[in-house]
């Protein structure tokens, strides 16, 4: 190993090495190395500032980089569980699961399998924000997920019951048990402000919405997660439309996922050929059928 990359792993295992409870560089590692040891080796003190202080400015910055972004991915969970439990969660599970990627897009990749083993984080709301994380997680997988060619229309009026459909990989179907896509619009919609009042009453008017949902009963929701220029949607599905589509998407035949998503389906049978034909209308308009 060169010196020069040696120097470097050493400088990123003090950069990114969990911050303290008071957002301060430790002056120990939790393996034992000493921060102070080997901010001095590796860094020269200046006029104004020790060679831990200089170390300790590159700590916090990425680490307030990675709150920053994971904030910005997941503010209707923050909502939910309020200001502070959020914090303690999102230290918890970014020491859990630091930044392995050369982008941040990909830190919430394990969120939802780490709130399930450390539920405490999400309760008395668990079952809301769980629904939340799955749904913040598909809009972020559906923002930036490929595009594929759409199909010809003259192959799409050739298909026949042993035809398979295939669907733009970016598309995310969710079963979920609380109308969290309506509130995550009304979450995204309030920005706050530089305006103290303004911004007291944009965090009055989430909390009474989260209460609100929070609220209601569990019920059956299906949703579409999809893209059209470069903007993500929510598009809710009837339990016939989510089956035929999730079944379409594991490569199932059309005439298999039509049986699948009428199975025990209150639709009376005059009317599911009406049904089916503007269902696939929609879906074609929306440019979910690829080549």
């Amino acid at each position: 190993m060169s010196e020069l990359l040696e120097i470097q792993r050493r400088v990123a295992a003090a950069v990114m090495h969990p911050l303290t409870r008071q957002e301060t560089m430790p002056r120990r590692r939790s393996n034992g190395v000493s921060n102070t040891a080997e901010a001095d080796a590796l860094i020269k003190p200046n006029d104004r500032l020790t060679s831990f202080e200089r170390l300790e400015i590159y700590n916090r910055q990425y680490w307030f980089r990675l709150y920053s972004s994971f904030e910005e991915d997941f503010p209707g969970l923050m909502a939910i569980v309020g200001r502070r439990k959020f914090d303690t969660l999102m230290r918890a599970y970014l020491t859990d699961f630091p930044s392995a990627s050369f982008t941040l897009r990909n830190l919430g990749s394990h969120l939802e399998q780490w709130l399930t083993e450390h539920p405490e984080h999400i309760e008395p709301r668990k079952n809301l924000a769980m629904d939340m994380v799955r749904l913040e997680w598909a809009h972020i997988e559906v923002f930036d997920s490929a595009v594929e060619p759409l199909i010809d229309p003259d192959d799409l009026s050739e298909l026949h019951d042993g035809s398979q459909l295939r669907l733009q990989p970016y598309l995310r179907f969710l079963e979920l048990r609380y109308p969290v896509d309506d509130l995550i619009i009304e979450v995204r919609s309030e920005g706050g402000s530089s305006d103290g009042s303004s911004n007291n009453a944009s965090i009055s008017r989430k909390h009474r919405k989260v209460r609100h949902i929070a609220s209601l009963a569990p019920e059956e929701i299906h949703l579409a997660v999809h893209r059209h220029e470069n903007s993500v949607y929510y598009k809710r599905l009837h339990r016939e439309e989510y089956r035929l589509l999730t079944t379409l998407s594991t490569g199932e035949t059309i005439s298999e996922a039509i049986d699948m998503a009428f199975a025990e389906s209150a639709i009376p049978e005059e009317e599911r050929a009406p049904f089916l034909q503007a269902a696939f209308q929609t879906w074609s308009s929306l440019g979910w059928f690829i080549r």
